[in-house]
């Protein structure tokens, strides 16, 4: 008897917790599948968000792969740039079901600077930060990029912001990245620096 009396509002905890845990202010995701489009019916179930939250989560588990792939002890490039291309058709279909999915654009703009095409990675960029002018990680990587394709006083610019927004830890690596280059450096010299001393 006395066990079942402990038992109940243990069992209460249990039913009433899931109607809690929504409230914790965060966006439910999806988990990441990787059988996209297999069943449309489990598809057709989901809001636009949600469709474009699995695709971006696939997209987001590529690119942690890809950089996976060239941190190893023998880095795999030809596996990376595979898993960064795949990344942006998946973030590409994420902003089929939401145009306003700055992360997903933020995510192109890392994997094209992978990539090495720097002109496609501002424009996603500067896309994102249309959309999310205030969101700190996209000035950091838009740094980067500017950084790396040559323009060293863009990535100052976006040094100034990070330092506006009180994002003390990615403008102190965007800083560190900016020191790395010599002042007066092409555009060819700029990236061959940052992409030897940056993986990430």
């Amino acid at each position: 008897m006395r066990s079942r009396w402990l038992l109940s509002p243990l069992l209460f905890l249990l039913a009433v917790s899931p109607a809690f845990a929504s409230f914790s202010g965060k966006p439910e995701t999806p988990p990441p599948s990787s059988s996209q489009g297999a069943n449309p019916e489990a598809s057709d179930q989901k809001t636009p968000r949600q469709q474009a939250e699995s695709w971006y989560n696939d997209a987001y588990d590529d690119v942690s792969k890809a950089k996976e792939a060239l941190a190893a002890e023998k880095p795999d490039a030809k596996k990376a740039n595979k898993l960064f291309k795949r990344a942006i058709d998946r973030a590409d279909r994420a902003l089929e079901f939401d145009k306003t999915y700055f992360e997903a654009l933020n995510l192109q703009g890392f994997s094209w600077r992978k990539l090495g095409d720097y002109p496609k990675s501002l424009k996603a960029y500067a896309a994102c930060l249309d959309l999310k002018p205030d969101y700190a990680p996209a000035r950091e990587y838009y740094g980067e990029a500017l950084l790396e394709s040559g323009d060293r006083d863009g990535a100052e610019g976006q040094l100034t912001w990070l330092k506006k927004l009180n994002a003390d830890d990615l403008a102190k690596q965007l800083e560190t990245a900016i020191a790395a280059v010599p002042a007066k450096t092409d555009a060819k010299a700029a990236g061959a620096s940052s992409s030897t001393s940056n993986q990430r």
